[in-house]
């Protein structure tokens, strides 16, 4: 294949640039615009890419009409660029397209799904390059779910977003590029026509909603698992919302049967089931919680969750009663919650509950072959070299062979880690629940707790480059301005 050759890359992916002040979840953004001038000053002579490999702007977290920006898409993405907040990271990265030899990338994520019109791309070229053409070539887009593929000496990389393999937040890139037909034959997109994963019908139909109170709360690690239960235990009246998620569960269980067509190249294979399952009630809530949703009834969460799934459309009623007929409705799951919640603090509930969620937790080890990396090896070919994920905001570094490796670059966003200092008891926990309830970013950024902050301060990002006779793959954190790195983690391929 005649793939692009370079001396060095840099990726990075999910830095969610977007929302308005407050709402905003990306924080080190002078880091950001520091780091991408110290890329375009690498190697002068040589050739140096900078993937963006998805997730870079967040249209999510934007007041749009739907669930994607059509005819709006263009302006949506001019308003993220003309932030205050974002600003320098776009001149940033016009200064580098205007260095020789250096070349952008912007691979598509799911946060992101305009920069697959071409009005939007033309939009980003004006931007970064003005009328300079040979700028202009030097930026290049990857928004079909194909991925970008590149050699590195001797080295082949293939960048990939990772979503194409997970359930929730896979993309339907067919329809992506009917509605660049809409645009481009000035026909308006109908609401009704765009069907959204179930990533983004959480995020736009409960999370966003949620977000107005607590800002914080798509920081956290099991990202729907911690996300969905402390928001039930800080705000049961949130279970209101049960009504949403269970169809959007069900729109999860239909991307298990559709996810693995998005980045397989070889057919239609059915998904392994030990990777493309539903996400179960107690997988979402933890026990704990799944155990005060029951009631103590025969019914668990999932039988109660499932029935309400089957019977939504029939007029049956969502959820038939239990054994004490008492489980009918999302009000009486909601007095079972609250009858738990009323044994214990508010606090120490939700400290079970993070207890429950983080108990042999491997979120944030380097190493951990979670359920992104398993997707995506098998449908990789042995002749890729190194593999580079995003998309789980989880920085990862495996060697998955002779000679083979994977990397995920993590996020640029804030992440919240809770240690086991915080978590040992009720006294230790109770001032982070208040930092929790207080619900603002500027809370979650302020917060120390035994010497450590809430937030983490790490800033990820891969370099594969060629270094004399070899080819080295490195996870690093960017420090500081942004123009320097603590490598996590090498490889050094021969």
């Amino acid at each position: 294949m005649d793939l692009p050759q370079y001396d060095e890359i840099h990726v990075i992916s999910d830095i969610h640039m977007g929302g308005l002040p407050g709402f905003q979840i990306l924080r080190e953004t002078k880091r950001l615009a520091g780091f991408i001038r110290w890329v375009a000053a690498q190697r002068p002579a040589g050739r140096v890419a900078l993937v963006l490999n998805g997730d870079i702007v967040d249209t999510l977290a934007e007041d749009i009409a739907g669930y994607v920006a059509v005819e709006e898409a263009v302006a949506t993405i001019e308003r993220i660029v003309k932030d205050p907040a974002f600003a320098d990271i776009w001149n940033a990265l016009s200064e580098l397209v205007t260095t020789p030899n250096r070349t952008l990338v912007i691979v598509l994520g799911n946060h992101d799904v305009e920069f697959a019109f071409p009005p939007v791309q033309r939009f980003v070229q004006r931007r970064l390059a003005g009328d300079d053409l040979a700028a202009r070539a030097r930026i290049e887009f990857s928004t079909t779910g194909a991925g970008y593929a590149c050699m590195v000496g001797r080295s082949r990389v293939y960048c990939t977003h990772g979503n194409e393999v997970d359930a929730w937040n896979y993309l339907r890139y067919e329809d992506l590029s009917k509605a660049s037909r809409r645009l481009a034959a000035g026909r308006p997109l109908e609401p009704a026509d765009w069907e959204p994963n179930a990533g983004t019908r959480m995020v736009k139909d409960v999370m966003n909603e949620v977000k107005q109170r607590f800002k914080w709360i798509d920081l956290m690690k099991p990202e729907t698992s911690a996300a969905v239960g402390v928001l039930l235990v800080l705000d049961p009246k949130q279970l209101a919302k049960i009504n949403r998620l269970v169809p959007i569960i069900g729109e999860k269980a239909a991307g298990d049967r559709e996810y693995d067509q998005r980045l397989s190249a070889g057919g239609f294979a059915r998904p392994d089931a030990a990777v493309a399952r539903s996400r179960s009630a107690e997988g979402l809530l933890g026990s704990h919680l799944a155990a005060a949703l029951s009631g103590g009834a025969q019914q668990n969460a999932d039988d109660l969750l499932l029935q309400a799934e089957q019977n939504l459309g029939t007029g049956a009623p969502p959820v038939a009663g239990g054994p004490d007929g008492r489980l009918g409705t999302a009000q009486l799951i909601f007095d079972r919650l609250t009858g738990w919640l009323r044994n214990v603090s508010e606090a120490e509930a939700l400290r079970r509950a993070l207890k429950d969620w983080l108990a042999e937790d491997r979120t944030f080890a380097v190493t951990d072959e979670d359920d992104t990396y398993k997707a995506v090896l098998p449908h990789v070919g042995n002749d890729i070299d190194f593999i580079v994920t995003g998309h789980t905001h989880l920085e990862r570094a495996i060697r998955v062979g002779p000679d083979r490796y994977y990397f995920n670059t993590g996020t640029w966003i804030r992440l919240l880690r809770y240690t086991d200092e915080m978590l040992v008891d009720e006294a230790n926990f109770t001032p982070v629940y208040q930092v929790l309830l207080d619900g603002t970013i500027e809370a979650i950024d302020r917060a120390e707790f035994h010497g450590k902050p809430l937030v983490l301060d790490q800033t990820s990002a891969v370099r594969i480059a060629v270094d004399g006779n070899h080819v080295t793959g490195e996870l690093a954190h960017v420090l500081g301005d942004g123009s320097s790195r603590e490598v996590i983690k090498q490889f050094i391929r021969n």
